[in-house]
């Protein structure tokens, strides 16, 4: 056997530990199904002490000596007691903007390590195990997507899991969701572990686990196999059995579709939570098949719910969800009923707060937009003060009579797209123009839907030019390469500066190929608009 398929194979002592603590703690944590008019009360009573949560919050991130919010704190010469009186003073959003405009915050890139940290004579490098909460009990790891840079451990606690189950339940809840059969789609670990967990919480677990990638395949870990043992026994020894794996690959999610249509035949109103180019899949296979899926619901998250992602999804009948989160602070807002945008939003407060640079962006070094978390709950297992995770949107607070804001949600969020740079073919461009190509100007005139055309930049040591390759999904048939390319070009050069830049200097170099082939997926089976592939250079 391989080296790496052998490690993958064993267990350690460390996975052997966390597999019999999911395994005791399992059966309790589901014979306690949360209510409504429980998870209600817990609303009110976060909402009633975020100001405390924040001054606890912070203190916790400062009170490791490693961790760098204690630098940042001191360097901007705020204790404990200013930070009380901030918060008294000026409230919670208020606190935290005179803290981002003091030095406190974080830029993805320092998150992650990448970047030191500079704020004028203090420097530093952000070590992200320092952000984990040591108090929290780890029932399982998830990771993040990596879809910006190596992927970040995040424990999985129960007690985090049950309060964010209090949202997932309202969520659905505002849509009627109480009767709606569940079921989620993506690869083992992560989500596919909280996800059923939460909802199984609020009284309703999924009745079926769609998985892109089989458990008995070859090289996956065996962390993930041990896993999925323990949440499949201990959820049995509950009596809240949780449901076996079954496989629907990326390429052909058939097995989704006739569970789908087989509910909606039976009268009931099945809902699967995915990633948004997941869920566009589904719909396009069930057209394909020559049916439809009208009335399913699709919660969309983990990849931004762009108008030409929405619109596929509901043209096959279905409803579509949208919803925002991160592997470091699970669902951060949810589909609003009357949405004023395709990915409107309410923002959920109680467990976050969010602040935005505005005026002060110049100061602080992000666009005005971008999007500042605060985790405030004591279960959060990892800690963020001011920390943006890439992303920016528009923010408002609103009145808009969906059942979200009757459960005391008000802050709206819309157009959330990364702000990033992302690179290709030695030019940057921004995530929105790119999809905007992709996902409206393509389809429209070579056909296809959203995730059939995708951006691979080969990243690759032996060559001297840059290689940038436009995928295209071979189901749609012959097309006109030479158009095609042609057409790409000329809509890509119509956006903004860089991207007219781009369209100029791509055109002139020949660095675009087209590639007909399925577009790559990252592991957790995200579709980005830009994938970046790296290929070892040959050892001489």
């Amino acid at each position: 056997m391989p080296r790496t398929l052998a490690r993958s194979a064993m267990l350690s002592l460390d996975d052997l530990r966390v597999g019999a603590r999911l395994l005791a703690a399992l059966p309790g944590f589901l014979r306690a199904p949360l209510t409504l008019e429980r998870s209600r009360q817990l609303i009110r009573e976060r909402r009633e002490r975020r100001g405390a949560h924040l001054v606890d919050a912070v203190k916790r991130a400062a009170s490791r000596q490693d961790s760098p919010y204690a630098r940042l704190l001191a360097h901007a010469g705020c204790g404990a007691g200013e930070i009380a009186e901030m918060v008294a003073r000026e409230g919670v959003e208020g606190a935290l903007h005179a803290l981002a405009r003091a030095g406190v915050f974080l830029a993805v890139d320092e998150l992650k390590g990448r970047r030191p940290v500079r704020r004028g004579s203090l420097e530093l490098t952000v070590d992200p195990a320092t952000l984990v909460d040591p108090r929290a009990v780890v029932h399982g790891l998830a990771e993040s997507s990596g879809s910006r840079g190596a992927p970040t451990p995040v424990p999985i606690d129960l007690a985090f899991v049950a309060d964010h189950a209090v949202n997932t339940q309202l969520a659905l809840a505002a849509y009627g969701g109480g009767e709606w059969r569940h079921a989620h789609y993506g690869v083992p670990g992560g989500t596919a572990v909280t996800n059923p967990l939460e909802l199984a919480k609020g009284g309703r677990p999924p009745d079926r686990w769609f998985t892109p990638v089989p458990l008995d395949v070859p090289g996956l870990s065996a962390r993930y196999r041990a896993g999925w043992r323990a949440l499949w026994l201990g959820s049995r020894l509950a009596g809240v059995p949780l449901p076996s794996p079954i496989t629907a690959p990326l390429d052909d999610p058939m097995p989704i579709v006739e569970w789908m249509s087989g509910e909606l035949a039976r009268g009931r109103i099945p809902h699967l939570w995915t990633f948004a180019s997941s869920a566009v899949r589904v719909c396009q296979a069930a057209l394909d098949a020559g049916g439809d899926l009208a009335g399913a619901r699709f919660t969309a998250g983990g990849e931004p719910t762009t108008p030409a992602r929405r619109a596929a999804i509901e043209a096959a009948g279905a409803v579509a969800l949208p919803r925002m989160g991160a592997t470091e602070t699970d669902i951060l807002a949810y589909a609003c009923a009357r949405p004023t945008a395709a990915d409107d939003m309410h923002f959920f407060d109680d467990r976050h707060a969010l602040v935005q640079p505005g005026e002060a962006a110049a100061e602080i070094g992000l666009p005005a937009r971008a999007m500042l978390l605060t985790s405030l709950l004591p279960t959060a297992p990892i800690a963020l003060v001011n920390v943006s995770l890439g992303d920016q949107a528009k923010v408002d607070r609103r009145a808009c009579g969906c059942g979200l804001e009757a459960d005391g949600w008000t802050v709206h969020l819309r157009e959330v797209r990364s702000f990033e740079k992302l690179t290709a073919g030695g030019v940057a461009l921004l995530d929105v123009d790119v999809a905007r190509v992709l996902e409206e100007v393509l389809p429209a005139r070579f056909g296809g839907r959203p995730a059939d055309y995708q951006l691979v930049e080969r990243l690759d040591g032996a060559r001297a030019r840059p290689e940038v390759r436009l995928v295209v999904e071979p189901s749609l048939g012959p097309l006109d390469e030479r158009r095609l390319g042609e057409e790409f070009l000329a809509a890509i050069a119509g956006g903004a500066g860089g991207e007219r830049l781009m369209g100029l200097q791509w055109r002139g170099g020949g660095v675009l190929a087209i590639e007909r082939s399925s577009p790559r997926r990252t592991p957790s089976g995200k579709v980005l608009h830009v994938h970046l592939e790296h290929r070892q250079a040959p050892e001489r």
